[in-house]
């Protein structure tokens, strides 16, 4: 068997859940079985909203084998302290691959890597985007807004007169709370709900997001993507989104957003390509 762990939560959002609910139905296409690991419910609810099947909750990272056994392979994909953890799984389990933590970040105990730079058979390619992102859809002409799945430091509340100078439509992330909806619906034209999540990236004709991996999608659905570069956690360098063609924006910066929403976006010097999962096959 082999286990996906997707760290998730209502601080951090859903973009490693949205990886690897991609990374699974790639599996499935070539008759793999593989489990989802979550740490809340809800994330395991979104995971089978796009696509994936059965999910596990586990408490953290050193839950790992909790559930898996030593013939067993496993998939970090976190950024979470795990105390030592890793040793004792690269020496118990039959494989163990984890995502890179950052550009420097380097194998230690014998296990592989996911790199969003991969270029030979010692990683393998970190940028992991669902198949249903690439299939052509009729576009709306909407400037769509989704921050995260996320928002626990009501981030966008506290940029209000950001978002005042546009108008946009807001996509909800999973994890914003009820009275804060009500809240954000002064500062948006529309409010989507969480459930319209693949329909609007997909259907979009621009996106403007502080999450990588959305930004990835979109761009893969065809979409004009603005990434804000507001944080220091993205799952993907800032310097990889630019190179497909994602404009930048650092921080709330009300002139380098109209900049880019009224002017066409560079190509780009990379195009993104559907994930290919014969390195992680040919070893289970």
């Amino acid at each position: 068997m082999l286990y996906y762990y997707a760290h998730s939560g209502h601080k951090i959002g859903l973009d490693r859940v949205r990886r690897g609910t991609a990374f699974l139905k790639e599996m499935r296409e070539n008759d793999l079985e593989c489990q989802l690991l979550v740490n809340d419910f809800r994330a395991g609810l979104a995971a089978k909203d796009w696509g994936g099947k059965e999910y596990v909750t586990i408490d953290t990272i050193q839950d790992i084998d909790a559930i898996a056994m030593s013939e067993d392979s496993i998939i970090i994909d976190s950024d979470e302290d795990d105390h030592g953890r890793l040793v004792k799984y690269c020496a118990e389990f039959k494989n163990v691959w984890r995502f890179e933590h950052d550009p420097s970040d380097s194998a230690v105990h014998g296990e592989t890597l996911f790199r969003a730079d991969c270029e030979d058979d010692t990683c393998v390619d970190a940028k992991i985007v669902d198949a249903m992102y690439f299939e052509p859809m009729e576009k709306e002409e909407r400037t769509l807004f989704f921050l995260n799945d996320a928002d626990y430091d009501k981030i966008i509340l506290t940029n209000e007169a950001f978002f005042k100078n546009f108008d946009m439509e807001l996509l909800l992330g999973n994890y914003f709370f009820v009275k804060y909806e009500d809240d954000l619906a002064k500062l948006f034209s529309t409010m989507h709900e969480p459930e319209e999540y693949v329909d609007l990236i997909k259907s979009s004709t621009c996106v403007v997001t502080a999450s990588a991996q959305t930004a990835l999608e979109a761009k893969a659905s065809g979409a004009k993507v603005i990434f804000l570069n507001i944080e220091n956690n993205a799952i993907y360098p800032v310097a990889l989104l630019s190179a497909y063609g994602i404009a930048i924006v650092d921080g709330f910066d009300v002139e380098q957003l109209k900049n880019h929403l009224q002017n066409d976006l560079s190509t780009g010097t990379k195009s993104i390509q559907q994930f290919d999962a014969k390195k992680i096959i040919n070893k289970l």
